[in-house]
């Protein structure tokens, strides 16, 4: 689908991006993940065909993007950061001149523009002012433009940014139901998003690639050890005496008392150790009510830190 081969990025004796290769399978969903400056615009802009690599070669469905820009151009929409938009235009007039732009064929406009509304959920404001809609309907406005020619790729720069917790929650159900049947690369700094959205992550960091591989991966390549949560009800002496017979244990973390009785703790054991099930029936066997047993997972960001980190270090 997308295929990028040693491609760098130089501007006189700055190189923004230096021999990136990475593959895009049809129907994945990727992120484009770093720190600011790390040469994410200059990828976007790459695959997008606005700027011309200094060197190397970019495939997108197959056609050149240096050779063949315009078929290859063609399998493209893009939503740029910022959300460029005529203000004057109601959404549906929008949409038709995106369609213009692209060259939508005047027999498939109609369709197209209908299919755009209907995929970013539209409908209610399609005939209302750009500029009287909210932060998060004029996102969907910008995607609904990308979408209108009914790409294969589409490429999404920030689409959650700026956005509230609602308005994040609505684009990224948008986002989910596109990837059944678009290839979607979106650059984000909410990694908590990109962890539920993508397959795959393409970690950049002063214009190198540093990881690319699943959230899941990568989540458990830096996580050191296990951290269980226990909220349990007794006294602090019987709960610590019983802790010391579950073999596994590294160590045990008093947090607080709390009002209704009960005490809080972090067990820490090995990486690969779960001793849930034998807390579980040990205090049960005391008699003893546990109220909250959970297993603390690493995060996509752990696992971001650590490798900006080690890059940084190196």
């Amino acid at each position: 689908m997308i295929k990028v081969n040693k491609v760098t990025k130089a501007y006189g004796d700055k190189t923004a991006v230096s021999n990136l290769c990475f593959h895009i399978k049809e129907g994945e969903t990727v992120g484009l993940l770093g720190p600011n400056g790390a040469g994410k615009s200059t990828t976007m802009n790459l695959l997008t065909g606005f700027i011309e690599p200094t060197e190397g070669e970019i495939q997108i469905c197959g056609y050149d993007l240096l050779k063949d820009p315009k078929n290859a151009k063609a399998q493209i929409g893009y939503m740029p950061e910022g959300i460029p938009l005529y203000k004057d235009l109601t959404v549906k007039e929008f949409i038709g001149f995106m369609a213009d732009l692209k060259k939508v064929p005047p027999k498939e406009k109609q369709k197209n523009m209908e299919e755009a509304i209907n995929k970013t959920n539209l409908n209610e404001v399609q005939n209302q002012l750009i500029k009287q809609l909210s932060r998060g309907y004029k996102q969907r406005v910008s995607l609904a433009g990308a979408l209108v020619a009914n790409p294969k790729i589409l490429i999404l720069d920030e689409p959650t940014v700026g956005l509230d917790p609602k308005q994040i929650t609505q684009i990224r159900e948008v986002i989910q139901n596109l990837g059944k049947n678009h290839t979607i690369i979106l650059s984000s700094h909410i990694l908590s998003e990109v962890s539920k959205l993508c397959k795959k992550v393409i970690i950049l960091n002063q214009g190198n690639i540093v990881a690319i591989d699943t959230p899941q991966n990568l989540e458990n390549k830096v996580k050191k050890e296990t951290i269980i949560k226990l909220t349990v009800e007794g006294k602090k002496e019987k709960i610590e005496e019983i802790a010391k017979t579950i073999s596994g244990i590294e160590k045990l973390e008093f947090i607080q008392d709390n009002e209704d009785g009960t005490k809080e703790y972090n067990i820490i054991t090995k990486k690969d150790v779960d001793i849930r099930k034998e807390l579980f029936a040990k205090y049960a066997k005391e008699q003893m009510t546990i109220f909250e047993l959970k297993k603390s997972e690493a995060t996509l960001e752990e696992a971001f830190m650590e490798l900006i980190t080690k890059k940084e270090e190196n």
